[in-house]
């Protein structure tokens, strides 16, 4: 789940609590005043009876006054009004309703003679409720605005993510832009600047790979065709040999590098498994096909480049028939998977030692090899996203290429 969307999550929590409480603080506010206002018509109710009772006006007139009551034209109020509280009594009955405009309003019948009066100054507890209601509301659009300065603080960052991205997928190009002088501007400074930086190297590294091949082959072609004619002599297979070593091993440093610095182009392409075993088998050049026995259960469909699939699974096989204690090396292809199985003594170490450069087994059936054949087998499945798992049993080993993306 990305920033933004907890963000928005949290948000929306925010809000939704906000409109909760805001509610529920509308509605004590009301019960609340509507509450104190029952009281006090309840305790006027009682003292205005009696002077009805008296038939003294002038004595009811004065005690309205002191309760902060006035008088308002009966008409068809209780039509209109929702009844919240009703009370008999020995001189008549006592009501109190709530009307269109939420004032509370005391109806006082006695002899069946309707007076209706009110506070005068409810105002002041409406004014204190919508306050109140003033303030959540300003707290729901200062939480707006946070959310919205926070997510445009936010919104480079996904650009940022996305360049980054690209830059760790071998674009070195690609570069942030400027955004502003605050931390986020800083930051994309110190990137750029850092991108550049590794830009130049990586194609100082390059050339300089390149060069050195160049200037290796040059004089490996020239020993080449000096042996061939040169008189046959007991050296001359010591100098082939060395000579094909040499040759190897560049050939080997050149493509590892390569394949670590992210100068490897890949071709994707849709091909056969069928294909990628013709491939491999091809590059290894093997003579005596009675090494090899390959079992294709199902074929299956491969996407990635071809070429250097072909040079993974060709030092697969290539290993398996140098460590191998007793031939054929068995090739299965079955469930997207191809498997290399040889019987051979159990390593000391997990696989991912040997994955390491320079790294060897000390029972290999000739030494010609250098130890960077699995290392090149894990990079180049790691570029395509396969997968390489080892497994031992009952003296086979088994190295399987699983083409399944993870």
């Amino acid at each position: 789940m990305s920033i933004f969307t907890k963000l928005l999550l949290l948000f929306l929590a925010s809000l939704g609590v906000m409109f909760f409480v805001g509610k529920e603080t509308h509605s004590l506010a009301k019960t609340n005043i509507e509450a104190l206002l029952r009281e006090k018509y309840l305790q006027a109710s009682n003292e205005l009876f009696k002077d009805l009772a008296n038939n003294d006006m002038v004595a009811f007139q004065k005690k309205l006054d002191a309760w902060g009551f006035e008088s308002v034209p009966y008409d068809i109020y209780e039509q209109k009004a929702r009844r919240i509280y009703e009370e008999q009594s020995s001189f008549g009955e006592m009501k109190i309703y709530e009307d269109a405009q939420g004032y509370y309003t005391l109806l006082l019948r006695y002899l069946d003679e309707p007076l209706l009066v009110r506070v005068k100054n409810q105002e002041e507890y409406f004014d204190q409720q919508a306050r109140l209601g003033y303030l959540i509301d300003a707290d729901v659009a200062l939480l707006v605005v946070i959310f919205l300065l926070i997510a445009k603080l936010l919104l480079p960052l996904k650009t940022m993510t996305q360049t980054l991205k690209r830059f760790g997928e071998g674009d070195l190009h690609v570069r942030m832009s400027q955004q502003g002088s605050n931390e986020l501007g800083r930051l994309v400074e110190s990137f750029n600047a850092m991108a550049s930086n590794i830009e130049n190297l990586l194609s100082s590294r390059e050339r300089l790979l390149r060069d050195i091949g160049h200037e290796l082959r040059t004089p490996l072609a020239k020993s080449k065709l000096a042996l061939e004619m040169m008189p046959s002599n007991p050296h001359q297979k010591i100098l082939q040999k060395a000579i094909f070593q040499i040759d190897r091993l560049t050939n080997e440093l050149l493509q590892i590098e390569r394949l670590g610095a992210n100068m490897a182009e890949f071709k994707t392409e849709r091909f056969e498994v069928e294909t990628l075993l013709s491939e491999a088998l091809t590059k290894l050049m093997i003579e005596d096909e009675s090494l090899l026995e390959i079992h294709i259960e199902d074929s299956f469909t491969i996407e990635g480049d071809l070429n250097y699939l072909a040079i993974a699974l060709k030092n697969l096989i290539d290993n398996a028939l140098k460590y191998a204690v007793h031939l054929p090396v068995v090739i299965d292809v079955q469930n997207r998977t191809i498997a290399v199985k040889n019987q051979g003594e159990a390593l000391s170490r997990p696989l991912a030692y040997y994955c390491e450069p320079f790294v060897r087994g000390n029972d290999a059936r000739d030494g010609t090899g250098f130890g960077l054949g699995l290392s090149i087998v894990q990079k180049i499945l790691q570029k395509h996203g396969f997968s390489l798992r080892q497994d031992y049993r009952e003296g086979c080993y088994t190295y399987a290429i699983e083409f399944k993306r993870y």
